[in-house]
């Protein structure tokens, strides 16, 4: 029979999320392909050293122990790498130890062609490109931010953080608040309270961990000695009454979350430097780009506000924009 992943997280990950690539990178930049290829070859049995996303995957992967056999959570190396120099990626998964098995080595092609066929609910990488690409194509994709990896500790926590807006629902309520002023905004969201919002990039994804964590209350249940992992927060930049609409939105589609931050424009970052999520996902690089000097961030570059900065890229500007309450 073959593998089926259709019931299984799916995260697809290129190795610039997973392994820091920064020196190796630096040789293909400065002296070309032949060069890189030579470095890898001899550098083959040199274990990387982990990325910002490292300490996120080794934890996710950690939770197939709660269905031996048949894993809740699959990881798929999606690599720029050819397939001889994609070896030094494989040989240092296989000296950390960790269960990821597939791999697809494209020599330089698109990798976020392959998303929908592999079913992933999530790609992860640090190419800017590559995401934006995923995300316009309607896949959920995020960029790993250079930043700082967790403090190593034996707790096999898991904690991850999601912003609201632009990541787990889509931008709709984002583009009223653009466009009129935070009174408005706060009507809207009263006068839809009752009306769920339409599911964001990772939306899906978060279907995905609340099964798990479902799985995982049973498992406590049954099991007392069992200490639970999997921890979701929301970090928003909404306060009273817009946290309403988001409770119910959690409550139509099955998802309950360990906490819940509405900060009403508090910076996300004080907050953040305590909870220590493993990984945090926003769509604001205005939050990120302070965030990720202490913690793993990555930015889901979706919807009207990140529309906006590709225009500002493209015309050589930089434009801050005002966060969403």
């Amino acid at each position: 029979m073959p593998y089926d992943l259709t019931n299984r997280l799916v995260l697809g990950l290129a190795s610039s999320a997973l392994f820091d690539l920064e020196e190796s990178d630096q040789i293909f930049r400065s002296e070309g392909e032949e060069a890189y290829r030579q470095y890898q070859r001899q550098h083959q049995r040199v274990t990387l050293q982990p990325g910002v996303a490292f300490p996120f995957i080794r934890r996710l992967l950690s939770l197939n122990e709660l269905r031996p056999g048949d894993p809740l959570v699959e990881v798929i190396l999606l690599s720029r790498n050819d397939p001889d120099t994609g070896m030094r990626v494989m040989e240092s998964i296989k000296a950390y130890g960790l269960d990821i098995s597939r791999a697809l080595f494209l020599q330089g092609g698109a990798p976020q062609r392959y998303i929908e066929a592999l079913n992933i609910s999530l790609f992860l990488s640090a190419n800017q490109i590559d995401v934006r690409q995923a995300i316009l194509a309607g896949h959920a994709a995020g960029q790993v931010l250079a930043g700082t990896l967790p403090a190593i500790t034996e707790s096999e926590e898991l904690r991850l953080a999601f912003d609201f807006d632009g990541v787990i629902a889509d931008d709709a309520a984002e583009a009223v608040f653009h466009a009129g002023q935070l009174d408005a905004f706060h009507r809207h969201e009263q006068q839809l309270i009752d009306v769920p919002h339409n599911p964001g990039p990772l939306a899906p994804f978060l279907k995905k961990l609340a099964v798990i964590q479902a799985i995982e209350s049973r498992r406590v249940a049954s099991d007392p000695q069992y200490k639970q992992k999997l921890s979701v927060s929301i970090v928003t930049a909404r306060n009273a009454p817009a946290h309403e609409r988001v409770v119910n939105t959690m409550r139509h589609w099955g998802i309950s979350v360990n906490e819940a931050f509405f900060l009403g424009g508090v910076e996300k970052r004080l907050v953040l430097e305590v909870l220590q999520p493993h990984i945090f996902f926003d769509d604001q690089r205005l939050h990120l780009d302070l965030a990720s000097q202490t913690l793993p961030c990555v930015h889901i570059p979706f919807g009207i506000r990140n529309a906006e900065a590709v225009v500002a890229e493209d015309d050589g500007h930089c434009v801050a924009q005002p966060s969403l309450p």
